[in-house]
C-alpha cells in the first residue's frame, strides 16, 4: 500500500517532469506552493469548508 508520502513524492516529480529544463529552484518552488494551495482549497470543499460569496457577504453586513 502506497503511502501519502509516496503519492505526494510521485506527484512531485510529475510536477517537475512537465516543467522546462530552464526551470529556476524559485520556478519549482512556486509551482509546488500552488499545486499545494490547490489541493487545500479541494480538500477544503470536500469537507464542507467553504462558503458562497453571498453568504460571506452577508455575514460581514454587506450586501450583494
Amino acid at each position: 500500500m502506497a503511502s501519502k508520502s509516496d503519492t505526494v513524492k510521485a506527484k512531485a516529480r510529475e510536477l517537475i517532469e512537465q516543467l522546462p529544463d530552464t526551470v529556476t529552484w524559485d520556478d519549482v518552488a512556486y509551482e509546488i506552493a500552488v499545486r499545494r494551495s490547490v489541493e487545500r482549497g479541494l480538500d477544503d470543499i470536500d469537507a464542507g469548508r467553504t462558503y458562497t460569496s453571498e453568504a460571506l457577504l452577508k455575514s460581514l453586513g454587506l450586501s450583494a
